[in-house]
């Protein structure tokens, strides 16, 4: 059963006040789903990793997570494959600092093995496991999901069904597929189809590993930018969960 995305609703467009909520709020609460299966080799794997850590290294990136109207957002990864790791939990950056901070925690993240490309598998333990226990509130939740294969372990529930149910609780879900490979020619539509939805949702290739952190960068721009006019309206037995 899909849990309550609880921590979706938000508060008010933010003010720069300095204010206990302002300081508990982030505009972003972004997951990143990066593809550990077993067409990921060291080098793939690594291409990815510093493709996000530079990106979080760059003080132009760093200026565009901090010109938000809560000056923050957080991120957690999830390295997936036949399985989902929750490698690392939610952070919250805030400063210059906090983003070098995490660029080198993402440098020094062991990769994980895996043979399959389970991508329903890894929507719900996002839906399950993720995204009820963010802890801080949240303007917008996305799930970011790059690789470079389509779904083939046979779930009991299709990648599109467990994506229109993470939609329908709020997210949105980006595609960053990887074209590299005998499904290169067919990844991105397939990405399309299967994966990305909610407002504002799109899709992104990177032409093969190599081009990951030029792909990874414009996404990553264009997710943090991208703020909402008004906050989230919750299902009224949520919001009251949030109430003080």
């Amino acid at each position: 059963m899909l849990i309550p995305l609880a921590a979706a609703l938000l508060i008010q467009p933010g003010t720069r006040d300095g204010s206990a909520e302002s300081r508990g709020s982030v505009d972003t609460a972004l997951v990143l789903a990066i593809d550990v299966s077993n067409s990921v080799d060291a080098r793939r794997y690594r291409l990815q990793i510093d493709g996000i850590a530079d990106a979080l290294d760059d003080p132009s990136v760093q200026e565009a997570i901090l010109g938000g109207p809560r000056q923050a957002i957080a991120i957690s990864v999830i390295l997936w494959a036949d399985k989902p790791s929750f490698s690392i939990p939610w952070v919250r950056i805030a400063s210059a600092a906090d983003a070098q901070a995490l660029a080198g925690k993402l440098r020094r993240l062991a990769r994980q093995g895996g043979e399959f490309t389970c991508v329903a598998q890894m929507m719900r333990f996002v839906a399950d496991k993720i995204t009820p226990q963010i802890p801080m509130r949240a303007a917008r939740v996305v799930l970011d999901v790059s690789g470079d294969g389509q779904e083939n372990c046979n779930p009991a529930a299709a990648p599109a069904s467990v994506r229109d149910e993470l939609v329908a609780i709020g997210l949105t879900i980006n595609g960053l597929p990887i074209l590299e490979g005998s499904e290169a020619a067919t990844l991105a539509g397939w990405y399309g189809e299967n994966v990305v939805g909610g407002p504002g949702a799109f899709v992104l290739p990177a032409q093969g590993f190599e081009d990951f952190g030029r792909a990874f960068r414009q996404k990553f721009m264009t997710e943090i930018s991208a703020w909402p006019a008004a906050p989230a309206r919750l299902p009224s037995r949520l919001a009251a969960r949030e109430q003080p």
